[in-house]
């Protein structure tokens, strides 16, 4: 039997292209930087709403009660001070906990916005510290636009989920390349940080998939930016990397979990994925489901007064969708329930509305939204399966139309494009502010949420803010 050779062979080249992406290219484009702006009010807006859920504040806080830790990471619109760690799975859990926070389909889909738990807090970590000068918001904007690349980039071509990963082993990989970097590692420290986040293998996506789904995908995310913080941190001191950790015979990433394939690029690393990232704007729902609910409210009036007479409701989609939220029987929980795209429709058909609360028991015990659910039919269009893929198009269409049983019927609405898309920026984006604004007014004052608004609104002034005086702006008011 021959001896297996020792020798270590040069990081694999997925490593060292992450590493010299994150270490030297510079950004220069000016809709990267506004846009990651955008995506960084969104997502503390959702964090903040999310705040209004038992689910999600009874996973919060130290992991050990009353541990105080000097120094540590604040968690905005609550009196946490964490280690970076821990800070960055609450931040994390928050962000995406309603499922509100921004979207990239592709081969795979995700959330890069997830980032921002590990990026926030590493931050806000460094700057209290006493790091001088201290870390400025616009090295927040950079590390999210490089941690959104990263991301979105491995997403293109390589689908995670066929084989049974889930999507937050991308938020953990591209949040390890920027943490260490911003904790000042240099490019041997960002490959073997990022080598031990590919060693560490993925969740499964059973949480997310009938008949298991459950609220872990909504904390997953949290999980994934603590552990990066963590392998981050762990660089730092000096821990060794696996430089073919992707690509050695029968013990690398490739041949355990990817089937024996290596990964696909599309493009190299730029600024591409934020410049084209899409938003959740007008409902907290699945992004495959966006504009079917937009359907169903355009509907809503034609229908609300003759619910009882509906005899079937025909969603027209794409593949994605069919495969991840088609869903049948009970819905067990909210994260069940915004899973389901027969539910998503209903709701706005039946009440003209689609909301946070709408995924809750008081509002799910509704008879109504059962007893629609069952009338419904989704049917696949192949033209929007094949627009979804098209990298010109990235359409996510839906349509919708209801039947009568005395025989008439809805016009049939369809929508390609969510109001999130880049190509509807020019109607969203005012949308996206008043979004941010009602999410600040949950939980601070009418002042603080002014105070907000008028840093966020002023690029080169929030460019140019420390991050500590950034989060200082989200302290729980009732403790200052």
């Amino acid at each position: 039997m021959p001896h297996t050779s020792n020798l270590r062979p040069a990081p694999d080249k997925e490593l060292v292209d992450i590493a010299n992406y994150v270490a030297d290219y510079n950004i220069t484009s000016d809709l990267a930087y506004e846009t990651a702006r955008y995506t960084l009010m969104d997502a503390l807006g959702c964090a903040m709403l999310a705040l209004n859920f038992r689910e999600c504040t009874k996973l919060l806080g130290p992991t050990v009660p009353g541990t105080v830790v000097p120094n540590g990471s604040r968690i905005p619109g609550t009196d946490f001070i964490l280690d970076p760690v821990t800070a960055a799975f609450n931040l994390g859990a928050m962000i995406r906990w309603l499922d509100y926070n921004d979207t990239w389909l592709a081969a795979e889909w995700g959330h890069p916005s997830d980032n921002l738990g590990a990026i926030l807090a590493i931050a806000d970590f460094i700057c209290r510290g006493g790091v001088i000068p201290p870390l400025q918001m616009r090295d927040v904007l950079t590390a999210a636009i490089k941690a959104h690349e990263i991301q979105g980039v491995l997403a293109l071509e390589n689908s995670f989920n066929r084989v049974g990963l889930d999507h937050v082993l991308l938020v953990k990989v591209a949040s390890t390349a920027v943490v260490t970097h911003m904790l000042g590692g240099n490019k041997e420290a960002i490959i073997n940080a990022v080598s031990n986040a590919w060693i560490d293998g993925g969740s499964l996506r059973a949480y997310r998939h009938a008949p298991n789904t459950g609220p872990r995908k909504s904390w997953a995310a949290g999980d994934a930016a603590a552990r990066a913080v963590w392998l981050a941190l762990n660089a730092i001191k000096g821990e060794m990397g696996y430089p073919s950790a992707l690509t050695a015979p029968k013990w690398g990433f490739y041949d355990v979990l990817f089937k024996g394939q290596s990964f696909k690029f599309q493009r190299p690393y730029d600024s591409y994925v934020m410049e084209n990232i899409l938003f959740k704007i007008s409902f907290p729902a699945e992004f495959h489901a966006q504009t079917a609910a937009e359907c169903a409210m355009i509907l809503h009036s034609q229908v609300k007064d003759r619910l009882d007479d509906i005899g079937r409701v025909v969603i027209t989609t794409h593949e994605s969708a069919i495969r991840i939220i088609d869903k049948t029987g009970p819905l067990h929980n909210p994260a069940d329930r915004d899973h389901c795209i027969q539910y998503m429709t209903a709701v706005p058909l039946i009440f003209g509305r689609l909301t946070a609360e709408d995924y809750e028991a008081d509002v799910a015990a509704d008879p109504r939204i059962d007893a629609l659910r069952a009338k419904m039919k989704v049917v696949e269009n192949k033209q929007y399966s094949v627009d979804y893929l098209d990298p010109e198009k990235r359409s996510i269409a839906n349509a919708v139309q209801v039947f009568f049983k005395d025989g008439t019927s809805t016009e049939k609405v369809a929508v390609e494009y969510p109001i999130g898309h880049r190509r509807r920026r020019a109607e969203g984006i005012p949308l996206l502010i008043e979004k941010f604004r009602n999410n600040l007014a949950t939980r601070f004052s009418e002042g603080r949420v002014h105070a907000i608004l008028d840093l966020c609104s002023d690029q080169q002034k929030l460019e140019h803010t420390p991050v500590n005086e950034f989060m200082n702006l989200f302290v729980n008011e009732q403790t200052k």
